[in-house]
This record gives structure tokens, C-alpha cells and sequence, in this order.
């Protein structure tokens, strides 16, 4: 398993569950939307690579990239579009704007995994990819460093466990956590830690987040996690 989110943005819906599904396969972290429209949405600044495809409604995937380039937080985000034109004029277009491969449909999904795999490695390279050390959603900031977690510039005061847990938390959005996950991976070699402390945990962390506590969810029978509102 591997930490790399990509987001796949397909409008055949289809598609987008087949790469989904085999990409998990390979232990990325996979989002999908069916529109420019519908990414642009979501906060792209956690996606470590895009799949854009680029005959798309009102904003094509070109036009979607042209629009992340000229936004500093996303500009540095890879890209590789994956799309039926495979003209000349179209791929020297694509990567024009930007994009770090590019891939013509139909195609094998073993390519689409070799290239996926190749671009990561280059770009993490290249970049000296490190784990940030800050984790920011809105107003909300986690500092991994400093160990301290601040609202609007006010600094909240956690306790360790509730540091602990709003930090795996954060770092896996959307990914749901079992009782027993949050203990091996907070409590870990700890005794006699009884599945109802993470419930009275989860409890004080969210009246200490304040208006972020919404986004602290309960899946009944699952457990927790952390969802963007």
C-alpha cells in the first residue's frame, strides 16, 4: 500500500470505475468525478496526480488544466490525459498546457498502470516529495512538527490521543476507521483500552474543532472519518 491519492475525471462513468477499481488494486488512493465541473469542486491540492480526460461538457479537460496551471496551489499537481484524440495537434496541445503524459483510448489498463507508476516516480523525484508537514482544511490546521492544532489562528488545545486521532484522520479524508483500527494505530501496544474510549475521544474532539466537528462523521457499524463539507 502506498500513501499517492489520484483523482480519475471521466464523464463515462463506467471508465471511471474500472480504473478505480484496478488502481486500488495497485494500493493507490482514488477518487473519481464525471466533470471538470464536479473536480473543480473538491480540494485538488490533496491529489499527488490527476487522469483528465479531455472530451468533457463546458470545460474540456484542456480547459481544466489551464485553469489549474494559473492557480499556484495546483499548478504542480501531474497530470495525464487520457482521451480518444490521438492527433498530433492534440497531444502537442496537451502537453503545452502542462501535462506529464498522455494516454490514448483504447488502452490497455496494464499501460495505464505502467504510466501512472512512471510519472508518480519522476514527479516525487523530482520534487523531493515529502510528507507535508502541515495539514490544512479551511481554517483548520494540524501541524505535525509542532504538534498543535489551531482554528482561524487560535491555537485548540488537544490531548495527545485527540491529536493523534484528528491527525489519521485528516490524512486519510473519507477513508473509514473501525474502533479497533484507531486503537491499533493510536493505542497500539496499550492494554485494557476499551472500545468505548475512542467513542468518549471522538466525543471531546469534536466539541474542541468546533464547526469542524460536523466533519468528524460516524458510520454506524463501520466507525469514523474525516469528510469535507
Amino acid at each position: 500500500m502506498n500513501d499517492y491519492r489520484i483523482l480519475v475525471v471521466d464523464d463515462e462513468e463506467d471508465l471511471c470505475e474500472i480504473l478505480k477499481f484496478n488502481l486500488e488494486n495497485e494500493g493507490y488512493l482514488i477518487d473519481t468525478a464525471n466533470s471538470a465541473e464536479e473536480a473543480l469542486k473538491t480540494d485538488l491540492t490533496k491529489y499527488d496526480l490527476l487522469l483528465l480526460d479531455v472530451m468533457m461538457g463546458e470545460i474540456s479537460g484542456f480547459k481544466m488544466a489551464s485553469m489549474l496551471k494559473k492557480n499556484k496551489a495546483t499548478a504542480t499537481i501531474p497530470i495525464i490525459f487520457i482521451t480518444a484524440k490521438d492527433t498530433e495537434n492534440d497531444t502537442v496541445t496537451g502537453f503545452n498546457l502542462g501535462a506529464d503524459d498522455y494516454i490514448s483510448k483504447p488502452f490497455s489498463l496494464r499501460e495505464v498502470m505502467v504510466r501512472v507508476k512512471a510519472v508518480l516516480r519522476r514527479t516525487a523525484s523530482g520534487n523531493e516529495k515529502e510528507a507535508p508537514q502541515q495539514l490544512v482544511y479551511k481554517g483548520l490546521i494540524l501541524d505535525m512538527t509542532k504538534k498543535k492544532v489551531s482554528i482561524d489562528g487560535i491555537e485548540v488545545s488537544l490531548t495527545k490521543k485527540e491529536f493523534e486521532i484528528l491527525l489519521l484522520l485528516l490524512q486519510n479524508q473519507g477513508r473509514v476507521f473501525s474502533r479497533e483500527d484507531i486503537l491499533a494505530k493510536v493505542w497500539q501496544e496499550e492494554v485494557y483500552v476499551l472500545d468505548r474510549t475512542i467513542d468518549v475521544n471522538i466525543t471531546r474532539l469534536r466539541k474542541k474543532v468546533g464547526e469542524y466537528g460536523k466533519c468528524i462523521v460516524t458510520r454506524l457499524g463501520y466507525g469514523y472519518c474525516f469528510e469535507y463539507q
